[in-house]
């Protein structure tokens, strides 16, 4: 993914909000024609957990969640950080998006503190199959 140039900015990190928006208004695109467009990147962090002793792993990855949840946060720019469980699929996803423009600095850090939250993740009996992906998202 190829984001614009930053403008006259030399870091995202030091932009204020209204110079992340006159960035953003020429948003990067995916195709060589320029119709998929996005705004957003996100970082998603998943895994499954087991249904064993009233779904205890479940129980842990919310509270690991929550002992990470200000470190997250503290993501430079970060727009929206989102936490999702499918009970069926057992499913257990966190969801970190940021500006386009601003995702480079957060990918340079190899996505701080995801290394960390991971580790203890792989540490909780009944959690399986972690992975990590980025993709894009943009509001229709």
């Amino acid at each position: 993914l190829k984001c614009p140039p930053l403008a006259q900015a030399s870091q995202p990190s030091n932009l204020f909000p209204f110079q992340l928006a006159s960035i953003l208004s020429t948003m990067p695109t995916i195709d060589d024609l320029g119709k998929v467009s996005f705004s957003v990147i996100a970082r998603e962090w998943r895994c499954k957990f087991s249904e064993d002793a009233g779904k205890l792993a479940l129980t842990k990855a919310q509270e690991l969640l929550e002992k990470y949840e200000s470190q997250i946060k503290a993501v430079p720019h970060v727009k929206n950080v989102q936490r999702i469980v499918c009970g069926g699929c057992l499913d257990f996803k966190v969801i970190i998006s940021a500006p386009a423009v601003a995702f480079p600095d957060w990918e340079a850090t190899k996505f701080e503190p995801e290394e960390a939250f991971l580790k203890e993740l792989a540490e909780i009996d009944g959690i399986t199959a972690i992975e990590t992906q980025t993709y894009t998202l943009t509001e229709i």
